[in-house]
């Protein structure tokens, strides 16, 4: 029966999750919004590239894809399957040549063959893009669902005009496709303006098809049937709702998209879900939701999202997939990708990544913020230093002198291993940061099987809001939908090129 099934989160590569969990026939909605290097110039994007590193499939975050043997092998294997989105893809070579772009269509033209195949005959997809790369996927679109275009959505937005001899970018692109007939579309109305109620004075109000002879108000009509023009405000940085996510959008963008297209306990699966926001208005919405997500940030920050909005029960409602469960897991992830790895036992103490990107950590793979003082606003730090390898204890006295330049209050080891007998002496050594609860080791060691036993970091409790990650606003699955069909330009300013956390 619709709705009953728990909702679910997976961590993976989205293609192979759907491949293997998500049945045919079996999702009412979808929505996507794929990464890609929006900000690109044109030229850029159609540079020839030849390297030879199978990264295709993002296992950090950033925001496009790139020719390679990854994008090779998946145009390969889509082209021999034959068929109308074979065609395409050799079409676009032809056009595009070995780029980027092709790439990107290369990639997505698996995914978007599954997403079909999940989908209900009566099911809807939208796929957001920008315009640099929205003419490519609705003729990608168009071999994948053949005969289902129905509407080229426009998100109208604005924001802080940048320096350009171009025009303003102020607008993003929703492809809106259905798999058969009849589609899930749940009319929705705008307003009716004072000129529109002029201008049908003494006539039938046509909307309701009414036989008034007055002039219409609007008690007489619901208004104008939406358009496909939706101006919907981007998230002003200092908004609530912003999270500190670089694609994140709008709550009230994917709440008109899922009430338009579907109904109560119905299920909405998004395979680049990010910071959650499709699965904060499924949620809201009363919708069932699968979500998938390559990154452990993304897994970590729509749980914290999750219970900012609904609270710790929402916990009982969903299960995560993929993501390790035991040691040996643990093992495997750390084996393959150490920045993953460190993302995800970062997570099990609640703690943010203290990089986005690869590169230099100044001796710092995390943070976790809180307050312990009610008498104070200080905000006050721990330090983390995620060991994937063998931990020595030179490794703890780094990490005393990294909690002393940064004046943290504690610092924590996470290992996959064991600490020596000579480590646990350097860090008892350290001594004890002293709050009203007591005393706490100033330098923790803790392994991956500790965390997963579920032992917890010795700190004061909080006694103020949590400030590690921004706290999403407080929401209810029964709160009445809102329509936002004049949002106020409270978006000027806002930041578009945000780290992942600030």
């Amino acid at each position: 029966m619709e709705g009953e099934e728990e909702n679910r989160l997976y961590f993976g590569d989205n293609l192979d999750i759907l491949q293997r969990y998500i049945a045919s026939e079996s999702v009412d909605l979808v929505y996507l919004d794929p990464p890609f290097n929006s900000d690109a110039t044109y030229n850029v994007l159609f540079r020839e590239h030849n390297g030879t590193d199978a990264a295709a499939q993002i296992r950090v975050f950033e925001d496009t894809w790139h020719w390679d043997l990854s994008a090779a092998r998946a145009y390969q294997e889509t082209v021999e399957a034959g068929g109308k989105v074979s065609e395409a893809l050799q079409a676009f070579r032809k056009l595009v040549g070995d780029s980027d772009m092709l790439a990107y269509v290369s990639m997505m033209a698996p995914r978007l063959k599954e997403l079909h195949r999940v989908l209900k005959p009566t099911g809807s997809i939208y796929l957001h893009c920008d315009p640099t790369a929205s003419h490519y996927l609705k003729l990608l679109m168009d071999a994948v669902f053949v005969g289902g275009f129905q509407s080229e959505v426009i998100w109208s937005y604005r924001r802080w005009p940048t320096k350009t001899k171009n025009y303003q970018h102020m607008h993003d692109i929703l492809l809106y496709y259905v798999k058969g007939r009849p589609p899930v579309f749940n009319v929705l109305y705008e307003p009716a303006s004072e000129s529109f109620l002029h201008r049908f004075k003494g006539k039938a109000n046509i909307l309701d098809k009414g036989a008034t002879k007055k002039r219409p108000s609007e008690k007489d009509t619901p208004g104008l049937p939406m358009r496909d023009v939706w101006e919907i405000s981007i998230i002003a940085g200092s908004s609530k709702e912003r999270l500190g996510y670089p694609t994140q959008k709008p709550l009230a963008l994917l709440e008109r998209v899922i009430e338009v297209s579907s109904n109560r306990d119905q299920v909405v699966l998004d395979p680049f879900c990010g910071c959650g926001t499709t699965i904060d208005a499924a949620q809201k919405l009363g919708r069932g939701w699968i979500g998938i997500d390559i990154t452990h940030l993304a897994i970590n920050l729509l749980r914290h999202r999750l219970c900012d909005a609904y609270g710790e029960g929402i916990y009982k409602t969903f299960t995560v997939i993929g993501e390790p469960t035991t040691v040996s897991d643990a093992r495997v992830l750390a084996e393959r990708d150490r920045y993953q790895f460190q993302w995800w036992a970062l997570g099990l103490v609640g703690a943010r990544p203290a990089e986005t990107k690869k590169g230099a950590d100044k001796g710092i793979d995390g943070r976790l913020y809180f307050h312990d003082d009610p008498g104070s606003q200080k905000t006050k730090q721990i330090v983390f230093s995620v060991k994937a390898g063998k931990p020595s204890v030179a490794h703890v006295r780094d990490l005393r002198g990294v909690v002393e330049r940064e004046q943290a209050e504690m610092g924590v080891m996470i290992s996959m291993l064991s600490p020596t007998k000579d480590m646990r002496t350097e860090a008892a050594n350290a001594g004890f940061y002293e709050s009203s609860w007591g005393k706490h080791p100033r330098i923790q060691l803790l392994t991956i099987s500790d965390l997963l036993a579920g032992k917890h970091i010795d700190m004061p409790p909080a006694t103020g809001a949590n400030v590690t990650f921004k706290k999403g606003r407080k929401n209810s699955p029964d709160s009445p939908l809102q329509m936002r069909l004049r949002e106020t330009e409270e978006g000027y300013g806002a930041d578009s090129e945000l780290n992942l956390y600030r």
